[in-house]
């Protein structure tokens, strides 16, 4: 069964409301961040494959690189499934990313029948894929498909947002953030995005 779904600023409030009248550090954060952004995105190969860029390199990486490839035309699951790993990479992917899009593109993933699936059968069908591992997974749950309770503990960001807001002596592991997580639900993507907003504001302010 599909939960709730996060599809415009109302839902936002709603689930920023509800962090906050749980917890005062989320009261704080939000007070300090403004109006969270929705980042939603269509879903689709594009968005997964977005995700995939996106793994372990900066926002500015992440984003010329997907200039480049939508520049060479590979921004559709057929064109990626035609082109080579020669002409991925040198539209700006690793060998390794370049493996990926072409696992993804040859899958079987039925990006339509993901909207019905419950949250923990999106996961498990798209960590199936070669490349594709739960941060890539969830991330795409919660921006793509727009779940509201869905988080993704192995972000660095998130991790780094956690440690100051809840004032934890270092970093929280991915297993430490996501039991922390629970107490956030049914709102873990608001969460997530409160902390995204929250990182940034950290960052700019501690020089991280």
């Amino acid at each position: 069964m599909v939960g709730r779904l996060i599809t415009g600023p109302a839902d936002l409030a709603e689930g920023a409301a509800w962090l906050a009248g749980h917890d005062p550090r989320f009261a704080r954060a939000l007070a300090l961040v403004g109006d969270l952004p929705l980042r939603r995105k269509p879903d689709g190969f594009s968005a997964l494959l977005e995700a995939i860029i996106s793994q372990q390199v900066s926002v500015a990486s992440a984003n010329a690189i997907r200039a480049r490839m939508a520049a060479a035309g590979y921004n559709s699951r057929a064109a990626v499934a035609l082109a080579g790993e020669d002409d991925l990479r040198a539209a700006g992917l690793s060998r390794q990313k370049a493996s990926y899009a072409l696992a993804l593109a040859h899958s079987a993933v039925d990006f339509d029948a993901l909207r019905d699936l419950p949250d923990d059968q999106v996961i498990e069908t798209l960590v199936a894929v070669k490349g594709v591992g739960r941060w890539t997974a969830e991330i795409y749950a919660m921006f793509a498909l727009g779940r509201a309770d869905v988080f993704a503990p192995n972000d660095l960001a998130l991790q780094e947002a956690a440690k100051h807001l809840f004032d934890l002596p270092a970093r929280p592991s991915e297993p430490a953030l996501r039991q922390m997580s629970l107490a956030w639900s049914p709102w873990r993507a608001v969460a997530a995005r409160c902390l995204f907003a929250y990182y940034h504001v950290v960052k700019s302010r501690d020089g991280i």
